[in-house]
């Protein structure tokens, strides 16, 4: 989950590798670090903030052409300037920055003790650094790959050393790593975002490839030391779209773009008269889609929730039974797969470490794999068998907002064209499309009235519990909301089933416990109703998230915000975002940093 950025070629490294941390940092904020080569390694680190490192290569300017940085997640050792990568050897010749977990870092450190190695952090990431140390005789690349043939577990790394001053050599095992292929210059990122700047042009590394990079060019090579020919792929989207764009958080800017990445996200693919979709990049037969008889959604956090809608979604209208997994968990099951099996995987990143290996598992298995990812070149939409972009553009907000709206879509599309094909008729097709296009114009009328979200924030800012309730294709958008908040404003929340709120949560409602109910008038109003009356006689504080004036509501919100109204499958993108607004301005109000929330980073892509 760190961020990796390192630069060869004529200009200075050092503000490159700053502004390529800077933009990377939603990656990871617990320290940060760069390595440049200047006769010598020269490194400078620093905890906490990329603005700190800033400030240290201010009063100690380090000079170069050639440099590697890091900023962290902590993984293994506090977060501190002693752990901050990147980590050298005992000579000071090799600097490595890592992200990713060596499993047997614990083993190698005492084999290396025994032999007279002394280390001086906490971190696996050291052990890299000796172990290049040992196997390097005059060839870092050979050292590189001998000391990964030691490893186990999963890292993206960039090494540079100090007898070879015009090198990186970059490996990849589980953790995503670029080559960014420049005007006589050449970049090396965990993250295309870090090198726009100056390049549109990358090279993806997949598992088990290491990459050379000079300031002639790179090679890339296979850990057996074969040389590979990789394509070259031009990244598509603007620098602005990772700017705030004049939003005071990448938060409120990606909740204020939904209008427009729901319309990204269906654009060209809702035919309207067929009441059907167009997916052009399923890779499936018609004949393929009609055998499918189960499948599986594997997810992890916020994309876990729009796998809960879409197992109902798919369920309601295919007739198809569907499973949804923990990504974390699957592979460690023994899951039933038949060839008939699909399995969708989401991830907004497509490199989330769970989620890769549960398609991986799937793939082994027999399953046919459809990936809903985000981000164009990730590892699952290189992996799987097809797959559907979001399109929702580059989401840097450590708290997933446009990214998941768009998934509850992508995966209505697939439903609304999978039920047409089977049993679905042309009238139900019609008008689950039309509600599919007035989304964007919808969510927008609940942007235009979020003065009344932030007015309701300044009542609750201070509570330290919330209960989210919801039913029916609702109970996912009750999760969501509670982990919104969560996330971000550190305040302790659950999302549960109305229903089951009887059977124990109960317990907690007292006149100091927000409640906030899910309750649009659709198939299972009335029972929410039943719900609402349960926590009013404990007298809880209800915060009703409604589509109209309904009379048996009457005097039992306390607070009550009105949305449009839609087809049941559709509710939760729209019940979501007032959700989304209420754990922005609660968070905001109480001093927390929500784009960088403690203990989080943007795409996890360790185990």
């Amino acid at each position: 989950m760190c961020g990796i950025v390192g630069y060869v070629g004529p200009r200075a490294a050092a503000p490159l590798l700053i502004d390529g941390l800077k933009r990377l940092e939603y990656r990871g904020y617990d320290s940060a670090g760069v390595a440049v080569m200047n006769g010598k390694v020269e490194t400078r680190k620093a905890a906490g903030k990329i603005a700190r490192l800033e400030s240290v290569i201010g009063q100690q300017p380090v000079h170069g052409t050639v440099g590697i940085a890091h900023t962290r997640w902590a993984t293994h050792g506090a977060p501190n300037e002693r752990n901050a990568h990147p980590h050298v050897d005992e000579k000071s010749e090799v600097a490595v920055v890592h992200n990713g977990i060596i499993e047997n870092a614990t083993a190698l450190r005492t084999l290396l003790e025994q032999t007279g190695h002394t280390f001086t952090s906490e971190t696996d990431t050291e052990v890299l650094a000796h172990l290049i140390e040992a196997s390097y005789d005059g060839c870092l690349e050979d050292a590189v790959l001998e000391a990964l043939h030691l490893v186990d577990g999963t890292y993206g790394i960039a090494v540079v050393h100090a007898k070879e001053p015009n090198k990186i050599v970059a490996a990849r095992k589980g953790s995503p790593l670029l080559v960014g292929v420049g005007d006589g210059e050449y970049f090396v990122a965990s993250d295309a975002s870090a090198i726009l700047n100056s390049t549109r042009n990358v090279v993806y590394l997949d598992d088990g490839e290491l990459a050379v990079v000079t300031r002639d060019g790179y090679k890339i090579m296979s850990l057996d030391a074969r040389e590979l020919v990789k394509e070259v792929n031009r990244i598509e989207w603007d620098l602005d779209e990772i700017e705030r764009g004049g939003f005071p958080h990448f938060m409120l800017k990606e909740i204020f773009e939904q209008p427009q990445t729901l319309e990204n996200t269906m654009r060209g693919r809702v035919i309207l008269e067929e009441g059907f979709t167009k997916l052009g990049g399923l890779n499936l037969t018609k004949e393929q889609l009609l055998a499918i008889d189960s499948i599986t959604i594997t997810a992890c956090g916020t994309s876990w929730h729009s796998a809960l809608i879409g197992e109902m979604m798919i369920e309601e209208l295919c007739r198809i039974p569907v499973e949804v997994e923990y990504a974390s968990e699957y592979r460690y099951r023994n899951p039933i797969v038949s060839p008939n099996t699909l399995v969708i995987v989401i991830s907004q990143s497509g490199e989330t470490a769970d989620t890769l290996a549960a398609m991986r598992e799937a793939k082994r298995r027999g399953a046919r794999t459809l990936g809903l990812v985000n981000v164009v070149g990730s590892t699952i939409a290189r992996e799987d068998d097809g797959g559907v972009y979001l399109h929702a553009g580059p989401e840097i907000g450590v708290a997933s907002t446009k990214a998941f709206t768009s998934q509850v879509v992508a995966l209505a599309l697939f439903t609304l064209k999978l039920a047409r094909l089977r049993n679905l008729g042309i009238e139900r097709g019609r008008e689950i499309a039309q509600a599919l296009l007035r989304l964007p114009g919808q969510v927008q009328s609940i942007l235009d009235r979020a003065d009344e979200i932030q007015e309701l924030a300044d009542q609750f800012k201070n509570a330290h519990n919330f209960l989210y309730l919801g039913r029916g294709y609702n109970f996912p958008t009750a999760l969501e909301g509670a982990l919104k908040l969560k996330e971000i404003s550190y305040i302790h929340a659950e999302g549960y089933p109305a229903a089951e709120m009887k059977h124990g949560p109960i317990a907690l409602i007292d006149d100091l416990m927000p409640v906030v109910v899910v309750a649009p008038h659709d198939s299972v109003f009335d029972k929410v109703v039943s719900n609402v009356q349960e926590v009013k006689a404990r007298k809880g504080r209800v915060i009703g998230i409604t589509t109209r004036d309904e009379e048996s509501l009457a005097g039992k919100l306390d607070y009550e915000f009105r949305i449009p109204e839609t087809v049941d499958m559709l509710m939760p993108i729209l019940a979501s975002v007032p959700l989304q607004l209420l754990a922005y301005y609660i968070a905001v109000k109480r001093g927390c940093n929500v784009d960088q929330p403690r203990n989080l980073a943007k795409s996890v892509t360790v185990e």
